[in-house]
């Protein structure tokens, strides 16, 4: 029996959990995000659209609930943060070598299981509409993301990319394919883009799994969205080639979508 609870133990110990989540707002949405650690407590959360300034970030808060913090804000959009259990070292805002006035990105260093591990955090452009400025931004934006993670993985093997991606991947990562073929989050430019970055040694851990039928993360708040389950997969969890064979579940909490005022996205949670 000592043997089997050791064997147990060292399982656990083993474990590590990493969420990303879109909260639209960390000044509307605080709340949400502290009772959802106190429920689901997450070795690292990465948010994005903090929509707000440095000087606002609520690093005391979050340090009262056991997280550590690195955050790279901007006023009214964007901003992401990387919350951990242990300190974050090594941080780099936005993308090196891509010039870029958008809080978007950063990258840090967490400790883990498996030692050092590079967590690359992205709040990725929405695009608008295939044909605009915004779409043109986005698509040069997504070729300077691929040539900074293939940097990354160079030299951190052990690396996860997550964020909320603003595509969808697949047909069966939208709750009407046809319908919105070669629209926003659907173009084969984004399809493109993504495979590109799969191709960099990267993997969708939510694919490793068999999961439910009309899996989404995001639902637009109009025309009852969510309760009609209208709704898009675009936040991913990519994890490299050396982390890949320690994944052990991925999923979507749907909950905190049917709190009150929830932001229009739900957590995705990987387990390494």
């Amino acid at each position: 029996m000592a043997t089997s609870r050791s064997a147990r133990a060292l399982v656990i110990i083993g474990e590590m959990k990493i969420a990303t989540w879109n909260v639209n707002s960390l000044t509307a949405r605080l709340q949400h995000v502290l009772d959802w650690l106190a429920l689901h407590p997450v070795d690292v959360l990465c948010l994005q659209e903090l929509k707000m300034t440095d000087d606002k970030f609520p690093a005391d808060a979050l340090l009262a609930a056991g997280y550590h913090s690195a955050f790279f804000g901007q006023k009214t959009y964007n901003g992401v943060a990387i919350l951990s259990r242990t300190p974050v070292r090594d941080v780099v805002k936005n993308i090196v070598g891509f010039e870029d006035e958008q809080s978007r990105v950063m990258a840090a260093t967490v400790d883990g299981p498996l030692g050092a591990l590079r967590v690359v955090n992205g709040y990725f452009v929405n695009g608008q509409e295939p044909g605009s400025e915004k779409f043109a931004y986005k698509m040069k934006w997504l070729g300077g993301l691929q040539n900074y993670v293939r940097a990354e993985l160079a030299a951190h093997p052990q690396l996860v990319l997550l964020g909320d991606f603003n595509v969808a991947p697949e047909d069966r990562d939208s709750y009407d394919p046809e319908g919105l073929r070669e629209t926003i989050h659907h173009t084969s430019e984004e399809r493109g883009h993504f495979r590109e970055l799969l191709a960099l040694g990267l993997t969708d851990s939510f694919r490793l799994f068999e999961q439910p039928p009309k899996s989404y993360s995001w639902w637009d708040y109009r025309m009852l969205g969510y309760q009609k389950n209208r709704g898009l997969r675009i936040d991913h969890i990519l994890v490299s080639e050396a982390v890949k064979p320690q994944v052990k579940a991925c999923v979507i909490d749907r909950v905190p979508r049917k709190w009150e005022k929830p932001s229009d996205h739900a957590p995705v949670v990987v387990q390494i």
